[in-house]
């Protein structure tokens, strides 16, 4: 073989999917490369490659063998919203139930005052609906909420509610299960509109970006934290 040209049908550097590495038998001769060998990454290197992350390529999402056609190509099956929706419901009643049972003593975990008058404008209304005595309780459920999300994500991707109907959240970039960062960031932008601000709309938009969000179905606590929720087995 002539050191001035490759192979003929050898693949490109950049095609790592069409690399058949062959063990070398002896000292390797030098080649275009010098006497070093190829350069380090090179898909002409003598040792096997690591294995590509989970979503890089793969018999899920019907990608092309490139990975860069299809967006999908390599991720397992997303998660389904029904699904989803159902997890969360199942979650929030894990944490909801026993919480208000504890608050009982204490007056309840909510408490509506009357607001039927009709000369209230719209701070009166929230401050008779709102009191402090719900606020302060609404807060403990913002910590046991993010901590029960927080803890349950990054431990392995899946809340009991999503264990229960197999799915599992992952990073959007490689499928690992979320570090602690993440996990909490996907918590907050979860559950502090919801239990501070705007429940009934933020439950609302987040179900809509879930069913219509392409190609990832993702609400917006997985877009702030780069997540996605994919099925499991």
């Amino acid at each position: 073989m002539s050191n001035d040209q490759p192979t003929s049908g050898q693949p490109p550097e950049d095609d790592p999917f069409l690399k058949k590495p062959q063990e070398p038998q002896g000292p390797e001769p030098h080649g275009p490369h010098g006497p070093q060998g190829p350069p380090s990454g090179s898909p002409y290197d003598s040792a096997p490659p690591p294995p590509p992350p989970p979503y890089d390529s793969g018999p899920y999402g019907g990608g092309g063998p490139y990975g860069g056609v299809d967006p999908l190509a390599g991720m397992p099956p997303l998660g389904e919203p029904g699904k989803r929706i159902l997890a969360r419901l199942i979650d929030f009643l894990i944490i909801s139930i026993p919480l208000y049972l504890i608050s009982l003593p204490w007056g309840g975990a909510v408490e509506m005052r009357d607001n039927t008058s009709n000369n209230s404008n719209f701070s009166d209304v929230f401050s008779q609906t709102y009191s402090a005595h719900q606020l302060l309780w609404s807060l403990i459920g913002l910590v046991v909420y993010v901590g029960y999300d927080t803890y349950f994500t990054h431990k392995d991707g899946r809340t009991i509610g999503k264990r229960l109907l197999k799915l599992r959240v992952a990073m959007l970039n490689d499928g690992r299960v979320p570090d602690t960062s993440a996990s909490f960031l996907r918590a907050v932008v979860l559950w502090l509109p919801a239990l501070l601000c705007c429940p009934c709309l933020w439950w609302l938009i987040n179900i809509v970006f879930m069913f219509t969000d392409k190609p990832y179905r993702q609400g917006l606590h997985d877009k702030a934290a780069k997540t996605v929720v994919v099925q499991t087995d």
